[in-house]
């Protein structure tokens, strides 16, 4: 083959190897164009999909309170933490165009794995019962003026005196003053529901078990030393006995008599603490009808309901009373 022969086979040959590796490159081009166009259309139908998903998902259901804010319906919830989560950010954004404020949501214990969900929505712990988890979340731009959770707890003591001027008096089998031979007068804490008198009349049967009618309260203690930092109010309270028989409840109590209250009174651990002093001085003046407690009397607050007690000195608001009714001479 000539030289000019030989250069001319070359040029046509890697002529035709260019057009098939360009013809090649073109199938590829167009392989790829098709896959994009069906990765498009993919991901459009996947955006009406999320789109038409998010349309499906409902709002929590709940009842305005009398502060601008929501409180939601626990039989609302949904069984699914991850549809919870999705119904709870929906109802977050809808509530916030309704300019809500506090959001409360309150999670029965079947429903507490929610929990972590509504904390990555901004809800905070506020406070727990035995059968429920309540939170709250502020969503308005405005300060929070959501309540705290309850800060004090409440209890009572029981001054039961009869007519010999002996006073009823326990000595703890646990509790701060077990074991030092102290005998101290029956003392609780409000049940929740419970009204002051109520309680106080409960302690003395649960501790004693002594039938006590409540007559008044001597007096209120208030300090900020309660577990878990919380704070305690403490009524005093004047029993009057309507049975003498004891009967220790043999869980908390150790010991229980009637001690005359002049020996209660001259006890070490009273004559050590100026409350307790303060006390043994109330009862000298109620011996000499020189002190009057608050008594209690049911008053509306409204047209409807049972009403409240309220603790007063009723004796002398009843003879103020009593005197303006008469007719002028």
């Amino acid at each position: 083959m000539g030289r000019a022969n030989l250069l001319s086979f070359w040029h046509g040959f890697f002529s035709r190897s260019r057009g098939k590796e360009s013809r090649s490159k073109g199938k590829e081009s167009r392989s790829r164009w098709k896959e994009s166009r069906s990765k498009g259309k993919e991901s459009r139908s996947r955006g009406k999909e999320s789109s038409q998903s998010e349309s499906d998902v409902a709002l929590l259901e709940g009842k305005n309170d009398k502060y601008d804010g929501i409180i939601v319906e626990p039989a609302s919830l949904p069984s699914d933490p991850s549809k919870f989560q999705a119904m709870l950010k929906k109802s977050l954004a809808h509530w916030k165009t309704e300019s809500k404020k506090g959001i409360w949501l309150k999670l029965p214990i079947e429903n507490v794995d929610f929990a972590p969900a509504a904390v990555k929505e901004g809800f905070k712990y506020h406070h727990a019962e035995k059968d429920y988890l309540m939170l709250t979340c502020w969503i308005s731009d405005s300060p929070c003026t959501l309540p705290a959770n309850a800060s004090h707890q409440v209890g009572i003591g029981a001054m039961v005196i009869n007519d010999e001027n002996k006073i009823l008096v326990v000595q703890e089998a646990t509790g701060p003053t077990k074991g030092s031979g102290n005998w101290k007068i029956p003392t609780g804490v409000v049940s929740q529901g419970e009204d002051v008198n109520e309680a106080a009349e409960r302690e003395v049967k649960e501790e004693t078990g002594v039938d006590a009618e409540f007559v008044e309260v001597l007096g209120v203690r208030q300090t900020h030393t309660a577990p878990f930092g919380k704070s305690d109010i403490f009524f005093l309270c004047l029993l009057r006995p309507k049975s003498a028989d004891v009967v220790k409840q043999d869980t908390e109590i150790a010991a229980v008599q009637w001690m005359p209250v002049e020996e209660y009174r001259s006890q070490e651990f009273n004559a050590r603490s100026e409350l307790m002093k303060r006390f043994a001085d109330i009862i000298t003046a109620l011996s000499k009808q020189q002190y009057t407690g608050f008594m209690p009397e049911r008053l509306l607050m409204g047209s409807r309901g049972p009403g409240a007690f309220f603790y007063h000195n009723t004796r002398d608001i009843n003879r103020l009373s009593a005197k303006e009714s008469l007719p002028e001479e």
